[in-house]
């Protein structure tokens, strides 16, 4: 093992404190809502009906009401067609959103919108609008939504917009995608034990304790004769929040300001872009402030969900332990939006087939509207639900062959040098990019995963107890970005007392990022973390990026981040080289200074002190951006026990065990915190939550009274273990490592159980 495969540095690969935890500790940073100006309260009316045409409608009395600044419906406001997905351009999603529709899809779709002077006003003028409905019939299980004489739910004309994708919706097919490699129906035949299985997932919420919440108000320090917007939300990218509000409203560019302040939780459910719209045309009519804010109800049934999945399986293994074939086919329930669906269709495939070799593989992928709440990104994005079916097939397939379930793993999964014809047939909701495993160290992860969690030491339960405990493992890889489509970029510049302003447009969701992306920063210039003066997510100020989404922030942020340095430390040696009379060949940083062979040291400060005012004077300074050419996946092995009640059908999970491999931890402590709050995700996924509809598509149970979810009272022994490996296309080595965790809980608990 080289000395880059086990990289550690001063900074990089140390638990240092984040930046902001003494901050907000204090109660310091201010998220969205914190700020005090003079707001317009902005509420929304809703359709009760899952499937309904407005026929009209009447505002007139909401807006008599004193205090009432503002109505917003289909009839007064843009009805240009976009998709609320944030997602690089242009965006693999159809674009079947209106702000304001006439057309309701599913119960809670937006009817009206009010803005008075107080939330309670807004909401007495919500109550006095007036709608009559022309029901239509609904559609609710997406195979019945994809049959012939299924109601229509996007029958408006969207053929003049041009999507860059399959999409059908007269026929409520939102996206189709599909590859084979090999002869599957050969190999099948062929194989000593065959296996034909189906699964279903179900929704989920992302439940941020910060619901989503936007403000818009006009630049108080803008002195341009654009009048310009500023939009503080709680979002994760606010690049495309920026672009999909000025399209969707068909205002420029220019004219707005997005900048992401603190954020409460996200998840992928702040990947989507739908309170800003209504805040910015509130105030462009009254040019006046304008703060929304959902309720813990409408975070439910009107933000977004986990897409549920319908999965069907048929799979071949041999008794010397090959898998022949496996054949993957996925319907994906989108709800009454296409928000995503094609791209979180498609990880089903490309995030678990790669996993483990076979003679042939297929993937057939659809996507279809119903009328029911609106499937949209969530942490997995896609992969957890993929991910249940494939681990419990391949338990079964161990079984068969009375193989440990460990053994034929290790015997199966993709090594490093290695390869997979899904990586280039399928990538996120196009080809993917033909690529070789450089770094993976899953073996290992396995062996430390059973040895944590007592594998060859498992006994039977007693036969008189009606409790019984069961042990099960999963297998799991991710991505780490979305190859030769995603973008981030960084700045900065150094300043006379040898500290540095580094601007970049990544986003820290609460995650930890922009001490993760400091702490390369740092590395790489040998300098103490609190010399990087931080600034990130504000479209005017910062550079551009994808935003917080498809594990790319550390791998693809973090190489841009990198870059930069590397510029910078060029030009401070050069600087140097000139103050020493030296040769740039010949220094080297050294803890804030540049040394020269002979013991010569010149600091930081004077190195910046010279360039500012002396000969040849400029600003150290660089900005750079990374695209990547290939998508290293992480790896896990997850392990669970669990007690089963046999007469009352109580599961309790005992003890979870996570081990990663996600190349070299920036920040440990920050790593096995994601792992843990991702684990803990998947686990309660697993057990305990679920939305619950009428017969008539409304949920009965969106509060937190009725949704259950875990919390640290619910928790198993939970061990964390980071398997080291070093990936040469990330940052000192780095990966990915929040979103991977979340699919191991359900397969584990699911083969434990079993």
């Amino acid at each position: 093992m080289s000395k880059e495969d086990n990289f550690t540095g001063k900074v990089v690969g140390q638990s240092v404190r984040k930046i902001d935890s003494l901050a907000l500790t204090q109660g310091r940073p201010l998220y969205v809502a914190d700020i005090n100006m003079d707001f317009l309260h902005v509420k929304m009316k809703r359709s009760p009906h899952a499937h309904a045409r407005i026929l009209s409608i009447d505002t007139s009395e909401a807006e008599k009401l004193e205090g009432v600044k503002c109505v917003l419906t289909h009839e007064n406001t843009p009805q240009i067609p976009h998709t609320t997905a944030g997602q690089g351009f242009p965006e693999p999603s159809p674009y079947d959103t209106y702000v304001f529709n006439d057309k309701m899809r599913f119960v809670g779709d937006r009817v009206a919108a009010v803005a008075a002077e107080t939330a309670e006003i807004a909401e007495e003028g919500v109550k006095l609008i007036k709608v009559k409905y022309d029901i239509l019939p609904a559609v609710y299980d997406p195979e019945d939504a994809l049959k012939p004489d299924a109601p229509i739910i996007h029958d408006q004309d969207w053929a003049k917009v041009v999507i860059p994708v399959f999409y059908e919706p007269t026929k409520n097919h939102v996206s189709h995608t599909d590859f084979t490699f090999g002869n599957i129906e050969e190999e099948l035949k062929n194989s000593d034990h065959v296996f034909e299985e189906h699964f279903s997932t179900h929704y989920a919420q992302h439940c941020p304790i910060e619901p989503h919440v936007a403000m818009a108000y006009y630049d108080p320090q803008d002195s341009s004769e654009t009048d310009r917007i500023v939009v503080r939300t709680s979002t994760q990218v606010p690049f495309h929040a920026r672009r999909i509000i000025a399209q969707s409203l068909g205002i420029p560019v220019k004219k707005l300001r997005v900048i992401k302040p603190r954020v409460g939780g996200a998840f992928g459910t702040k990947q989507e872009v739908m309170l800003e719209q209504i805040v910015v045309l509130v105030t462009l009519k009254t040019r006046r402030p304008a703060l929304f804010e959902f309720t813990r109800k409408e975070e439910f049934y009107a933000g977004r969900t986990r897409h549920a999945y319908k999965v069907w399986i048929r799979g071949g293994v041999n008794d010397d332990g090959t898998i022949t074939a496996i054949e993957l086919k996925v319907l994906s329930n989108t709800g009454a939006y296409g928000t995503h669906g094609l791209t979180v269709m498609s990880n089903a495939g490309s995030k678990t087939l790669p996993l483990y070799r076979m003679n042939a593989v297929s993937f057939i992928g659809d996507t279809a509207y119903t009328n029911l709440p609106v499937g949209g990104a969530y942490r997995g994005y896609g992969a957890t639900q993929a991910c249940f079916g494939m681990e419990v097939l391949i338990d079964q397939m161990a079984e068969a062959i009375n193989m440990d379930p460990v053994d034929f793993r290790l015997k199966n999964h993709i090594k490093s040098g290695e390869t997979s014809p899904v990586f280039k047939a399928l990538g996120e909701g196009a080809e993917g990019v033909d690529q070789s495993i450089a770094s993976c160290e899953l073996s290992e992860c396995i062996r430390q995963g059973m040895e944590a969690i007592g594998w060859n030491d498992r006994k039977s339960s007693p036969e008189d107890s009606v409790v019984k405990r069961g042990i099960g493992m999963a297998c799991l890889m991710q991505g780490s970005a979305i190859p030769e489509i995603d973008m981030a970029a960084a700045h900065a510049k150094m300043n006379d007392d040898g500290s540095f302003n580094l601007h970049f447009g990544a986003t820290d969701l609460g995650t930890g990022s922009d001490t993760v992306l400091a702490q390369i920063f740092a590395e790489a210039l040998d300098l103490p973390l609190d010399d990087v003066l931080v600034y990130s997510s504000d479209t005017d100020r910062t550079p551009f990026d994808v935003g917080a989404y498809a594990s790319s922030t550390t791998y693809l942020s973090g190489m841009a981040v990198k870059k930069v340095a590397d510029k910078i430390k060029k030009q401070i040696i050069e600087v140097a080289a000139k103050m020493m009379e030296a040769s740039p060949g010949e220094l080297d940083l050294e803890n804030k200074t540049v040394k020269a062979p002979d013991g010569e040291v010149v600091t930081f400060a004077e190195i910046c002190r010279f360039a500012l005012y002396s000969a040849d004077q400029f600003q150290i300074q660089a900005g750079e951006s990374h695209v990547s050419s290939e998508s290293p996946p992480p790896f896990a092995a997850h392990f669970a026990e669990v007690d089963v009640d046999t007469e009352t059908g109580q599961v309790k999970v005992i003890k979870y065990v996570a081990a990663v491999d996600c190349g070299t931890p920036i920040n440990p402590r920050l790593a096995e915190g994601q792992t843990e709050g991702s684990v803990m995700n998947g686990i309660s996924y697993a057990l305990t939550e679920e939305f619950k509809f009428n017969a008539a598509g409304k949920m009965l149970n969106p509060t937190f009274d009725d949704y259950r979810l875990f919390s640290t009272q619910d928790m198993p022994e939970l061990i964390t273990i980071l398997v080291d490996s070093y990936e040469k296309s990330g940052p000192f080595g780095a990966k990915s490592i929040a979103e991977i965790n979340i699919n191991g809980p359900m397969p584990a608990i699911a083969n434990a159980i079993y």
